[in-house]
Order: C-alpha cells, then structure tokens, then sequence
C-alpha cells in the first residue's frame, strides 16, 4: 500500500500567526531556526510561525507546498554521551512566497503588523552588494537587494522595524548585511529619513550557528519513510547538538526566549570568543586531518577518531595548541572540545576527508592560521600538530599525493608556479598571496617544514604523527 504524502492531518499544534520571514528553505534553516522555533511553540513560548521566502528562482518552496509545509528533522548521534534517534514533524511554516514568480506577494509581506524576526541564510556568497540591483527589479539578484527593498515598502507604510538575524557564515555578518542594506539606501536614493528609521527601528545581530546537517537521507528515505508511516521529500537529518551565538542586547532574550525553552543559545555583548572556539576546535582539527590522515589512506572523519595514533594527534592539537590560545574558561573549553570530539565520532554522520579539503588554503588561513599565530605569540615556539598540517598540504598542492587538489583555479595557478622555484618550501611559506603574510617570519617554521615533508617523503604521515605523539609536547 502506498504511503499517504505528508500533509495537514499529521498536525499537532495549533497554527500560529506569521511572525518570521525566513530568506531560504535549505536543509539548515529548515534543521536550525525552524526547528527551533518548533521548540519554543511546544512550550507555548512563541507562539509564531514562518514565512519563507525563496532567494533564488529554482528551490524547493514548491515540494514545501505539496506536504503543507511540513517536514521531518530526523536527529542521529550522541549527545552528553547518550545515542539520540529521534523524529518530529516541523509544523511551522505557514506560507511560501516565490518573488521570481509573485514579487507582488512578497512585497505584501510588509503589511503583516505580526512579523517581528527576519532569519536568512544565503550561503556566504549571499551577503553581497550587487551594484546592478535596481529598486524597481522584480526581484533584485542580491539577497541583501531584496530586503531592502522588503525594509523600504515597511518604512513606506508606517511600520515597526524586525529584529535581523543572519545565519550565513562569514564573520560579522548582522554588521554586513545592515552595511549593504545601507549601500543599497544611498544608490538608490532612498532618503536620509529612510537610513534613519533603518538604524532607529531595525537591529541586525551577529550570529554563530553550529549544527552539522548532513540533509536528505537519500540512501535511507524509503526505509524511514516505512517507519514513519508517511512519505516525506524534505526529510532533513541533522546532528543533535546545536549552539546559537547571537551578539546584542540582552532583551532579546524575552522576545526570543529560545534559552528559556532549553536550547542551547547564548545571547552575548561579543561573541568573537566563541566564533574562535568554534572554528579553532571545530573547522580547526577538520583541517589538520584532512590532508594527514587521507595521506595514510584514511577517508572518513569517524575512521580518524577509531585510529588510535589519528585519535591521540587530533586529542592532543585540541587540548595543547587550540584551548590554550581562547579567551573563555578552560573548563567551558573542555566540554566543548569533548562535545566536538563525540560529534566527530558520530557514526550516522559519514563526513568524508575529501569534502572537508575542497578549498583547503583558505580553510588553513581562516581555521588555522589565527591559532598557529596565537600560539607562537603565547609560547614563543611552533605548534607542531598544526605545522605539520601545513607540511602535508604543501606536500598535497606539489602534486606528490595519489590524489589532487581541489581548490580555485587562482591557487592552482599560483602553486604551478611555486613548484617552478628552486625552494619551493622556502617559495611556498612566503606566498602572501596565499597567507596574506609571508610565514617564513616565524623563526624555525621553514625547518620543521622541511623535516616533516622529509618525514612524509620517506615513512609517511603516520609515522610523523607518531613521533609528535610520542613528544606528547
């Protein structure tokens, strides 16, 4: 017998008046901020629902449409230790607006006296200035064209502001986008009266948002569609950890009372501490593994952590050169270094070591770099685990692995060069193109360079990762 489509009569919760506008309907926001708002309204806390808003012109608003909005989150992994499966039906969304289709109804969005929050994510792309964006486009390209135009037919009306809350993942970006909002009020002439009521009504929060989703279980929705007792073309599976870092004034808290319905959101003055934690401990140990373990024929994150000599390396790097480097308590530092690491070894989450390498220079600089650069400060010596990261990536973008590289055609094209000189170590560490910084500054680092490529060269990177674990420095 076939599966009924998910609809309406698998409701539970009343249907709440709209008072978010949600730019995107991926698989984040959808496992993130919707999940979450479902949260606080099974507490009567919220008491809100969604409209999305489709940025681009192809997305799934419509499959939305066909289940009424709904959708599964399907949670798998640990969490404090104990194996979390679980699954619930998001019943949020109220509406879909297509502005490519229907800019009318978008536009109309600003009539709503209920709506109070814009969440957005975009991807990082998405918090750009597009100057060819016109007011009077039906839509605009940019993601941050559109809201102001949104903002402006609010301003038009008489209306209360939102409270703004970006989840794209750049650094700053509640700072961002209200600086292209801006961009856009003076191109299109738009009236100081206007800039006012942006900077007098409306607050733009900075956010860090930390859940892995790894999205549609493809290799399992029919099976789970049979234990669910319904077909469902939006399942989403997500991790069961989250944290939600929010910069601002404290009274968002009352207005957004996710902490209070026990997620795991702190509301804070500056939240660069904790935007360190998690790319250092995180992004950080992603990156160090990537190119040492694939290097000794590892593929996967989880078969990193079940290494015994891979599990101690990534152990130690966390707890000798990241924690020592962050500004927050050390014992907040351990918990959520133990936190990363269960997450890591969660075995519904297959993340392959050659997805993390896409682009690996420029996670180095974000992800590594700050933190070698702390370390150095702090301790006036290398940090060895990281430093032989970046050996095994100079080893890796040379071309001397059984796999290539996969970065932009701007990398490529430099490091083709870099292997043209006669010291291509030497050549490659002083690449401000590459680190923004010429690296060979650092007193000793072109010598451990070369001693652990010589290292790799002849025994490889497990043998190089025993003799740092050995030091246990």
């Amino acid at each position: 017998m076939a599966l009924q489509l998910l609809n309406n009569s698998f409701r539970k919760l009343p249907q709440y008046p709209t008072k978010v506008i949600q730019f995107g309907e991926g698989g984040f926001l959808r496992a993130f901020i919707d999940w979450q708002i479902q949260q606080m309204n099974k507490v009567g806390l919220f008491e809100g629902g969604v409209a999305i808003v489709q940025p681009i012109e192809r997305g799934m608003t419509e499959l939305l449409d066909d289940q009424n909005g709904l959708y599964t989150v399907l949670l798998e992994g640990k969490l404090g230790g104990k194996k979390v499966q679980s699954h619930e039906v998001i019943e949020d969304i109220n509406e879909t607006i297509r502005p490519y289709e229907n800019y009318q109804a978008y536009l109309d969005l600003a009539q709503n006296d209920d709506l109070e929050f814009i969440f957005s994510n975009t991807t990082e792309a998405g918090i750009a200035f597009d100057e060819n964006d016109k007011l009077d486009d039906r839509p605009q390209n940019s993601y941050p064209g559109k809201l102001t135009a949104l903002l402006y037919e609010r301003f038009k009306l008489g209306k209360k502001g939102f409270k703004i809350i970006p989840c794209e993942l750049i650094n700053h970006n509640g700072d961002a986008l209200k600086k292209i909002v801006c961009q856009y009020a003076e191109l299109w002439q738009l009236g100081q009266d206007f800039v006012d009521w942006i900077n007098q009504e409306n607050n733009f929060y900075s956010t860090l948002v930390d859940r892995i989703v790894p999205g549609y279980p493809r290799d399992r929705a029919s099976e789970l569609e049979q234990e669910f007792g319904y077909k469902d073309n939006l399942i989403v599976k997500a991790e069961p950890f989250l944290i939600f870092v929010i910069e601002g004034n404290r009274a968002l808290e009352q207005l957004l009372p996710l902490k209070k319905a026990g997620l795991n959101v702190v509301v804070t003055d500056d939240m660069q501490p904790y935007r360190n934690r998690k790319v250092s401990l995180l992004n950080g140990p992603h990156t160090t593994m990537s190119p040492i373990a694939r290097l000794a024929g590892l593929k996967t994150v989880g078969q990193v952590m079940a290494d015994s000599d891979f599990y101690k390396f990534i152990n130690d790097e966390m707890y000798h050169e990241i924690i020592p480097t962050i500004a927050l308590p050390q014992d907040e530092l351990s918990a959520y270094a133990e936190g990363v690491k269960e997450r890591f070894e969660n075995p519904y989450v297959n993340h392959e070591l050659s997805s993390i390498a896409l682009n690996s220079i420029s996670k180095f600089k974000a992800r590594l770099l700050p933190t070698f650069k702390r370390y150095v400060t702090n301790r006036q010596q290398l940090p060895e685990r990281i430093s032989l990261a970046l050996a095994a990536y100079l080893y890796v973008y040379a071309g001397r692995a059984d796999f290539m590289p996969q970065d932009t055609p701007e990398v490529m094209a430099e490091f083709a060069q870099l292997i043209k000189t006669d010291d291509y170590i030497a050549a490659a560490l002083a690449d401000k193109n590459l680190w923004g910084e010429d690296l060979t500054q650092y007193k000793g680092l072109e010598d451990l360079i070369k001693e652990d490529l010589n290292v790799i060269k002849t025994t490889g990177t497990r043998k190089a990762v025993r003799l740092i674990n050995e030091r246990g420095n």
